[in-house]
């Protein structure tokens, strides 16, 4: 009878597990419909599973029953899942995979912006890459002068892109407009950029056609991002022809908050002493600064952020009037203290959303003192910038945001003509208001597509404008790609016409950008081509009293870069062009000419080598560009008359060795090392009889510098930059 029973209970058994038996099978495909060979089916947890064989087809069987999870995997595609319910019938499953979108991998947008990061692949320049440069002198506007769409401009600060002038183009930190970005400069000659690049992980030079979250610029945009922590507490000295300098970073032993400063001192006496300057110094300039910083993981995915610098210099020049008949000389004496904070905070809100909200103020003020007037300029900008980003699928995001600045600028004139004395206090004031949405959208690995819209309104200008911006990028293969742009900017005017009575409205220019690059480790390629058609340019109508937007123009050319960091051994160079056709009817212009800072052909050659058995940095860097037009009185036709050639060669060395816990850097550099004749324009008297061409200080500039860094060694970022 047990035997009865035991046999009874197996076939019930055997017939249970053969009801139970459920049969998957089906055909693996990818969005083309292409069968895909050796994709993994499988049931979720268990050892149930099999792989498509060459034609995509798969089969296997499953014992269990109820409800489980069926997983379709395969590298460089999205896994599936997908809950099925076995109860003991066939079941036929037909999976469309996708390829999945790896950074790494995917189309990025690229008109009109280069990517200069440490953390991107893709990248143009690194901070190293600016510091390393012959004749950018560490600067990092002077190294962006280097790249296609800048212009050689010498007499004026400021970075001239693609047929806009030096006002035209925003630098921006932590989304934060830097209001004076640039040391106040002497007339005719150019002042250098506040910041030092290992300041920032991240540059983008966006030359046209940039994001919805960025406004008030119609040619470009400099993106900046600060460091978060650092990795190591380390220490900084600098000892130059020109200056000292040193500095602290403290990183605290759980690696979760760092504060850091530096401090640094210039007095150009000694080398004016050295090397003759043309202009005749009453005060040689001396420029002081430093820089408080503050980093604090406050979760494993928020930061906080504290960046703040001050600056302050003096300088008093003396230049022969060229409306002189006995060597009167004009004067120039300038005081200028600058302030700027910024203060940001980064927090991811669960899975989906990051939260970016920041604040900054800065103040500027410039004393400057002529034989004939003493002015007091003060430029104040306080802002507060909220960003929500939300992350759909993989890749694709979308972003909303506001801003608010309060600007206030102010003039205060006291001086003496020549019958009479001249007193005139002017101050100007705006509540100026944007918003954005933008989307980022994958629709495949290869095409990516952005739009995005902004609203700007000014008090002052009592007026909102509405930008239309949007994007589109193709993946032609492993390494290239194409992008397309188009986009609308509104600026205000520049600073000078806010204190006309009659205050002229928003300049427009509208940009459109075809872009194609190929990048790979050790190549890149990029030419682009450009319209920009400019609209509601100011023009003059009377000296100090009236102004419109009646002005027009255009710009429009191509842009090539190369850069090679693989042919020769040891040596990374890059080779950019622009060539730049442009016209404008502006200001005080009476027809539609190219303006002054245009150039029609711009060449830059950079070439870096690095012999890593004597630790030795050699490099040169050949700019030149091609005469610029210049306004000459005595010519009926308007600005038809062209200055020389512009030529420049600069060379650099630097000597590095680790010595214990210090890594030094010993720097040698020279501009303009032929003495090359540069002109930037000329001056004419008041009769038209006399001219003066504007000229650089000197034909050249020596710099030697002695870098010490305690607790950081720099060689392997060195050698791997070179490599």
């Amino acid at each position: 009878m047990k035997k009865t029973i035991l046999s009874f209970i197996l076939i019930l058994l055997c017939i249970q597990g053969i009801i139970a038996q459920t049969k998957i099978s089906g055909k693996v495909s990818d969005q083309h419909k292409q069968s895909v060979p050796g994709v993994n089916v499988y049931i979720k947890n268990s050892y149930d599973g099999a792989s498509t064989g060459a034609d995509g087809t798969f089969s296997f069987t499953v014992n269990d029953t109820g409800e489980v999870t069926l997983v379709t995997s395969f590298i460089g595609f999205e896994q599936q899942e997908k809950k099925i319910r076995l109860i003991g019938k066939d079941i036929v499953f037909n999976p469309i995979i996708k390829e999945e979108l790896n950074e790494l991998k995917v189309v990025t947008i690229s008109a009109g912006t280069i990517e200069a990061s440490d953390e991107k692949k893709m990248t143009v320049l690194k901070p190293l890459d600016i510091v390393t440069t012959a004749g950018a002198q560490a600067d990092i506007v002077g190294a962006l002068k280097t790249l296609p769409g800048s212009q050689q401009i010498g007499e004026s600060e400021g970075l001239f892109v693609r047929g806009g002038t030096g006002a035209e183009t925003k630098t921006i930190i932590d989304g934060m407009v830097v209001n004076n970005p640039y040391f106040t400069g002497s007339p005719d000659i150019a002042s250098r950029g506040r910041f030092s690049p290992f300041l920032f992980k991240g540059t983008v030079f966006s030359t046209g056609g940039y994001s919805a979250q960025y406004g008030q610029a119609m040619s470009s945009v400099i993106a900046l991002e600060t460091q978060d922590l650092p990795d190591r507490t380390s220490s900084t000295l600098a000892f130059s022809s020109v200056g000292i300098g040193g500095g602290h970073n403290k990183l605290w032993k759980e690696k979760n908050m760092s504060v850091g400063f530096d401090l640094n001192y210039s007095n150009l006496l000694p080398y004016f002493k050295t090397v003759a300057q043309t202009p005749e110094y009453t005060r040689a300039p001396v420029f002081t600064g430093g820089s408080f910083n503050f980093r604090k993981k406050t979760s494993s995915t928020g930061i906080l952020k504290f960046y703040g610098y001050f600056n302050t210099s003096d300088l008093g020049i003396k230049t022969l009037s060229i409306d002189s008949t006995n060597g009167f000389k004009n004067l120039f004496e300038l005081n200028n203290t600058d302030i700027y904070t910024n203060l940001t905070y980064k927090e991811r809100l669960g899975e989906k959303w990051l939260f970016n909200i920041g604040a900054s103020y800065s103040t500027n003020v410039d004393k400057i003192k002529t034989y004939f007037d003493t002015i007091r300029s003060q430029s104040d900008l306080t802002q507060a910038r909220l960003v929500l980003s939300r992350s759909i699928k993989k890749l694709s995001i979308f972003r909303i945001g506001a801003e608010y600045q309060y600007a206030y600028d102010g003039f205060k004139i006291d001086g003496k003509r020549a019958y009479y004395n001249f007193h005139r206090n002017l101050n100007s004031y705006d509540n100026y208001t944007a918003s954005f949405a933008e989307a980022d959208i994958y629709l495949t690995s290869k095409l990516v597509w952005r739009a995005g819209v902004r609203s700007d309104y000014s008090m002052l200008m009592k007026k909102m404008v509405i930008s239309p911006r949007t994007s589109i990028a193709y993946k032609l293969g492993t390494f290239s790609q194409v992008s397309l742009a188009y986009g609308q900017f509104y600026q205000k005017p520049d600073r000078d016409f806010l204190f006309y009575p009659q205050l002229p409205s928003y300049n427009k220019s509208t940009h459109y950008i075809a872009n194609i690059q190929r990048v790979d480790d050790y190549h890149t390629l990029r030419v682009e081509v450009y319209y920009k058609k400019y609209d509601n340019l100011t023009s003059i109508i009377s000296k100090d009293t009236l102004a419109n937007v009646s002005g027009y123009g255009y710009a429009k050319g191509l842009d090539v870069f190369w850069r090679d960091k693989k042919t020769i051994k040891n040596v990374d160079y890059w080779l950019s062009y622009t060539y730049l056709d442009t016209k404008r009817k502006y200001l005080n212009y009476p027809v539609e000419v190219m303006p002054s800072f245009a150039a029609t052909h711009t060449a830059t050659l950079v070439f870096k080598k690095f012999t890593e058995k004597l630790n030795l940095s050699t490099g040169f860097t050949y700019s030149y560009a091609s005469g610029r037009p210049y306004y000459n009185p005595n010519n009926p036709e308007f600005m038809s008359d062209k200055t020389i050639e512009f030529n420049s060669l600069g060379v650099n060395a630097a000597y590095l060795k680790q010595i214990g816990n210090c890594f030094s850097v010993l720097a040698v550099s020279v501009t303009n090392v032929f003495g090359f004749d540069q002109v930037y324009g000329y001056r004419y008297s008041y009769d038209n009889m006399q001219r003066q061409a504007i000229t650089p200080p000197a034909k050249r500039f020596f710099f030697i510098g002695l870098f010490l860094s305690f607790g950081e060694n720099r060689s392997k970022e060195v050698i791997n930059n070179n490599n």
